[in-house]
């Protein structure tokens, strides 16, 4: 990574101002999963033990923009971060003004500010360079360890590197550099495997992957986009007829190097209660849908994934939070955590998988970013990271 980090800059007495990604899952006002707020916990600390005063900003979930939302609030993600940090976690009631400037300026070395959500300020979402000044303002060094907002130009994230010195933090510097294992040279065999429900939103990662791994997987939903464009009647499975014809070019690109399933579970309805039986992929019942790929596709892939040194997977098998339709996701996983190969999972629901099937912790690295791993993976420049100061020559690889 080519980006200066928190190691390159003096923090001694210095305010820091810190883009984390705190969109955690929230019921009934508590933290229900504080995954995200646990992965920039080496960052904070590493921080405030360099003698320097912290001012965290985030944003979490889809306010209006047109101020407070009590339902969107970050006061039960500074709650989490406190106990986790074991010391106290000041928290204001807005991410710019005048209140907020005075709680910056009181901050003592190894003081720690929350601010609310950024969203609460329709400008964030649009990069609005006032807002941006005033939060750079706050702050006498920047720092991005919000690694899934990074594929975003707002606010807090693009608009805030233009006023200070931007550098990384630890958690953005390890996606980056997992990530870009998958993009710039990665070891072979390198078995890449996609998922999920459409190949619309999906088709210039699958090209930008042709051109760099040995085999691609195809599973989930999209997969039987694919298989519609060989011909097979997927009967009521999710396919997307516009893109019947850009899988078929796909699928004559890349050959034998593209695998989709050979048979699957398929359900009578889409629901948890369906009732499932295995079939061939060209023998879907009619009336009944794909929810899974099933025994045969398991055996195929894991003889494929089993001699492989890089692999990296975004997306599910099957409709996973169904727990008869979460065999093949879960198996994949398990045949991940047992192959001595270096494993990238992206985000979102593939990181919820790997947790659900009890091996998250034999993966090598499990992004925190859906979306921006997916842009990543489709060979685009992020925002967030391309704001960020340049290491000095001869720095690039330190």
């Amino acid at each position: 990574m080519n980006k200066m980090t928190v190691r390159d800059v003096d923090l001694k007495s210095k305010r820091v101002l810190m883009r984390v990604d705190f969109n955690v899952p929230m019921s009934n006002g508590v933290v229900t999963d504080d995954k995200r707020i646990k992965a920039a916990l080496p960052t904070i600390e590493y921080i405030l033990e360099q003698g320097a005063s912290l001012i965290l900003m985030s944003h979490l979930g889809r306010p209006k923009g047109t101020g407070f939302e009590p339902e969107f609030s970050l006061k039960a993600a500074a709650e989490t971060l406190a106990k986790l940090l074991g010391k106290p976690v000041q928290m204001v009631d807005d991410c710019v003004g005048p209140e907020v400037e005075a709680m910056a300026k009181a901050l003592k070395p190894g003081d720690v500010l929350m601010l609310e959500n950024t969203r609460f300020h329709k400008g964030e979402e649009k990069n609005d360079l006032d807002l941006a000044k005033q939060m750079a303002s706050l702050g006498d060094i920047y720092v991005n360890d919000a690694f899934g907002s990074a594929h975003r130009a707002h606010s807090s994230t693009e608009g805030v590197a233009r006023f200070l010195p931007a550098v990384s933090g630890f958690l953005m510097e390890k996606e980056l550099e997992y990530l870009g294992r998958a993009t710039e040279n990665p070891a072979h065999p390198y078995m890449a495997i996609l998922g999920g429900a459409k190949i619309s939103d999906k088709i210039k990662v699958i090209e930008n992957l042709l051109t760099r791994c040995d085999k691609l997987i195809i599973g989930g939903g999209m997969a039987n986009t694919f298989l519609a464009a060989k011909g097979y009647n997927m009967q009521e499975s999710l396919v997307e007829t516009g893109s019947v014809d850009a899988a078929r070019a796909i699928m004559a690109k890349a050959g034998d190097r593209l695998l989709l399933p050979v048979d699957a579970v398929v359900g009578d309805k889409f629901d948890t209660e369906a009732a499932s039986r295995i079939v061939n992929v060209d023998e879907v019942p009619v009336g009944w849908r794909v929810m899974d790929i099933g025994p045969k596709s398991i055996a195929l892939f894991g003889d494929v994934l089993k001699s492989a040194k890089l692999v990296v997977w975004n997306g599910p098998m099957g409709v996973f939070e169904f727990p008869k339709f979460a065999e093949g996701t879960f198996a994949i996983a398990r045949l991940l955590a047992t192959t001595g190969a270096t494993t990238v999972i992206g985000g979102g629901d593939s990181a919820s998988a790997v947790k659900k099937a009890g091996v998250a912790g034999k993966m090598t690295h499990v992004s925190t970013g859906g979306g921006a791993s997916l842009e990543l993976l489709e060979g685009r420049v992020l925002p967030g990271v391309a704001a960020l100061n340049d290491k000095k020559k001869g720095e690039a690889n330190a």
